[in-house]
């Protein structure tokens, strides 16, 4: 009969998230992540069957506590126009916030383990699907409503947004300035805004 788990898998996932997010993948060890969530490292390759597993279940854990908690939040409270704008601008303001220039668990994660590791790519490329898709049914909707322009596709547009937010979580871990960030935001916001010009 197996042993019941002596922790909160919660709480583990969460302290793993902080030393991953901090160090990254590679250079985090077992033993770090032993000590910083408070397990034996025998617990942890029983919980989580190795660091890997670990870190892909840590990962899945801060997109849900983030970017797919903000999207199910702003989403089906706000029109499409002013979703993106408060999603992009809570972006801002998390990376402005972030004193010891994290950045991005996920964009740290596309640029230092995914394109070496099949598994944490499918994690990335499906997580940037569901916010490519996020902005086009924004963009989409607001087409509709007459609140977004027509000049170009929503497809394309979603994709200038997607690029949008990688861009400024990347410029966010060296260059952490307000007046950088909401300059990169600001140009793309008006040619959402560019009604008038004949698609």
């Amino acid at each position: 009969m197996a042993r019941p788990r002596e922790f909160d898998e919660a709480a583990v996932l969460d302290a793993a998230i902080d030393r991953f997010w901090l160090r990254g993948y590679e250079a985090t060890s077992v033993r770090d992540l032993a000590d910083e969530m408070q397990i034996a490292g025998a617990s942890l390759y029983n919980a989580f069957g190795d660091k890997r597993g670990l870190y892909a279940k840590a990962l899945n854990r801060y997109l849900d506590q983030t970017f797919r908690e903000r999207i199910r939040r702003i989403e089906p409270t706000m029109p499409p126009r002013e979703a993106i704008e408060a999603f992009l601008k809570e972006i801002i303001k998390r990376s402005l916030s972030d004193k010891q220039r994290r950045g991005c668990m996920l964009v740290n994660s596309a640029i230092e383990s995914a394109p070496f590791d099949p598994g944490f790519l499918s994690i990335v490329a499906v997580f940037l699907d569901e916010v490519e898709a996020f902005f086009l049914r924004c963009v989409t909707r607001g087409q509709k409503d007459g609140v977004v322009t027509r000049a170009h596709s929503a497809s394309d547009l979603a994709k200038s947004l997607l690029g949008i937010l990688l861009g400024i979580r990347v410029l966010a871990r060296v260059r952490p300035e307000r007046a950088l960030l909401e300059g990169l935001l600001r140009p793309v916001l008006g040619l959402l805004d560019d009604t008038t010009s004949p698609r």
